[in-house]
């Protein structure tokens, strides 16, 4: 096989300055130098990095970005250096913890007949966003749709999230996950709950197939992981992310019961159980008595109309006719009633945290 190096070239007009910096204060590797009567070039490695450092290079200085996980002890502690011909460095934690913003309440109506656009985005999937201002960057809730069938180009990786639900709302799709055993398809009416930084990989979908996907915060990062091939070899259901237990919900093994809403039946989920509270996932339909106002005091709670229709009513509102597709959010505090629903209605409703309080 033969053998491929790559380099990122960096001016410089004081070599020997250079090199004090690049070895003694980042740490990297001298390599080769030349010439050496009069040195004009310098190449290093370290932190996964390969640098030329030519003397007159007409690029500009640059910015580096070292990632570590002691901070503190890297560079003598220093967060941002500059080195002696000019290129920025910036340390910073390898692993940051994530941070979830406070949500900023806002009551959100989102029609799919209101024609907001489909955008591609991550392995030639479609998105629609279900909420705009996603409440101050506390969640992004997106309509998923793949119009062809077939495999999907997706690759082994994981999300850095507080939170990620999938559910199918029409055709299917097979998801390969750690430690869960062989690919399993997700059919329309069931859901996954992604626990944090659980390595998977989308494998194969129907045509036309619909997924909603919910993300805590609504900017959160993707990383590929190049090392694991799926499925391992470990079994392990119980095992959790960061408190979290990966949950199968199929809606076929589901019991329902009556919903917090008058008018309305829901099924458990069983996501607010094996999430530690962090979130509460259920399906919700018609019941028997007659809707009524009510409101609530979860920081979050959004809600997806996947078949037939309501009106949602709220104060000093006008009116909603919803259909699927549609989707809303209500602020807490905020009174509203899900009045009207036909026979066939079924939402998507979910809540953050897991446990909250409905009151008339």
């Amino acid at each position: 096989m033969t053998e491929t190096q790559a380099e990122i070239r960096l001016p410089t007009h004081d070599l020997r300055r250079d090199l004090q910096f690049f070895t003694k204060t980042l740490g990297m590797r001298l390599d080769t130098i030349y010439p050496a009567d009069d040195p004009r070039v310098a190449v290093f490695s370290g932190h996964g990095l390969r640098l030329r450092i030519e003397t007159g290079a007409s690029e500009s200085p640059g910015t580096i970005r070292i990632r570590t996980e002691d901070p503190g002890s890297f560079a003598g502690g220093e967060r941002e250096l500059t080195a002696p011909n000019g290129t920025r460095v910036e340390i910073d934690e390898l692993n940051p913890p994530l941070v979830l913003p406070p949500t900023i309440h806002s009551f959100v109506v989102r029609r799919l007949a209101d024609q907001a656009p489909w955008i591609v985005g991550r392995a030639g999937m479609e998105y629609r966003d279900l909420i705009p201002d996603r409440l101050g960057g506390s969640i992004i809730a997106s309509h998923i749709r793949i119009p062809d069938g077939g495999p999907v180009p997706d690759m082994v990786h994981y999300h850095t999230v507080g939170f990620q639900l999938i559910f199918c709302i029409s055709g299917w799709v097979d998801v390969v996950y750690e430690d869960q055993g062989p690919p399993i398809r997700l059919h329309a009416g069931n859901c996954f709950i992604q626990p944090p930084e659980i390595r998977h990989r989308v494998l194969l979908a129907s045509d036309s197939v619909e997924v909603v996907e919910i993300g805590v915060p609504a900017e959160h990062v993707t990383t590929i992981e190049h090392e694991m091939d799926l499925p391992t070899a470990c079994i392990r259901p119980d095992r959790e992310w960061n408190g979290q237990k990966f949950v199968h919900h199929e809606a076929d093994q589901a019991t329902w019961a009556p919903h917090r809403l008058p008018g309305y039946v829901s099924r458990d989920t069983t996501i607010c159980e094996n999430t530690g509270g962090v979130a509460d996932v259920r399906v919700v339909k018609r019941g028997t008595d007659d809707p009524d106002w009510r409101c609530h005091d979860a920081d979050i709670l959004f809600t997806f109309v996947m078949n037939g229709g309501l009106t949602l009513e709220g104060d000093d509102r006008d009116p909603y006719r919803l259909e699927p597709g549609d989707a809303f959010v209500i602020p807490p505090g905020m009174s509203t009633c899900h009045s009207d629903p036909t026979d066939d209605i079924e939402l998507l409703e979910v809540a953050l945290p897991g446990e909250f309080k409905t009151v008339p």
